[in-house]
């Protein structure tokens, strides 16, 4: 009886092939998402410029709304500007000036320069007595407590107005008697009588001139 021998020779040579064709075989891959350095580098500094443009504008902005916070506190309750109504303090002021006052000064003192209101009219005039002061105008002088008042820059004669204010005068501890240092013709307290302090804007500063070019 004979033998049958069967050779697989062949077929393990074949599944052989098989095998090393299913093996992956690897490959070169690039990641698409992958930046370049110097990409990267260049947003970067793109980046930071940004920030530092937002970070100027923020600054400025703040600057600007804390100056414009300090102007409107300075301007509207510590420092008044205003023109004289007219000319009745010449030729120290014109009309044409400005004025710049001291709001937070209600407390003048003789020969401050004030800017008040009464009967919702605004003036400026001179102090020439305070609180608790006795005034008398005449024709011929100015008394304030009993002594002649000397005013040598003053170019105009100073007379009582008839009818208006009885002299002599006591003024209350929150009151003054101004006038204007152009005297004939003119409204100060000869006609309106004593100034309250609650009645004053402020105490004249410093005059700019206004000229025309």
């Amino acid at each position: 009886m004979q033998e049958n021998h069967v050779t697989f020779t062949d077929t393990e040579e074949e599944i052989q092939s098989l095998d090393e064709t299913d093996e992956v075989q690897p490959q070169d891959e690039t990641d698409e998402n992958e930046i370049p350095q110097e990409e990267t580098e260049e947003t970067k500094k793109k980046l930071k410029t940004a920030n530092w443009r937002v970070k100027e504008y923020q600054r400025f902005l703040i600057q600007t709304l804390i100056f414009i916070t300090v102007v409107y506190v300075l301007f509207a309750h510590i420092i008044g500007v205003t023109a004289p109504p007219n000319d009745d303090m010449s030729p120290r002021i014109d009309a044409t000036d400005l004025l710049v006052y001291y709001r937070l000064d209600k407390e003048p003192l003789a020969q401050d320069i004030l800017v008040f209101k009464k009967n919702d009219t605004r003036y400026v005039a001179r102090v020439i007595a305070v609180g608790g002061d006795t005034v008398y105008v005449t024709d011929r002088y100015i008394s304030v407590n009993g002594s002649h008042l000397s005013e040598p820059k003053i170019y105009y004669e100073t007379f009582p107005l008839q009818g208006y204010v009885k002299y002599p005068i006591t003024l209350a501890k929150d009151e003054c008697f101004v006038l204007v240092d152009r005297r004939m013709g003119s409204e100060d307290s000869r006609y309106f009588g004593p100034v309250k302090y609650s009645e004053i804007e402020g105490t004249v500063i410093t005059v700019m001139r206004r000229t025309n070019f």
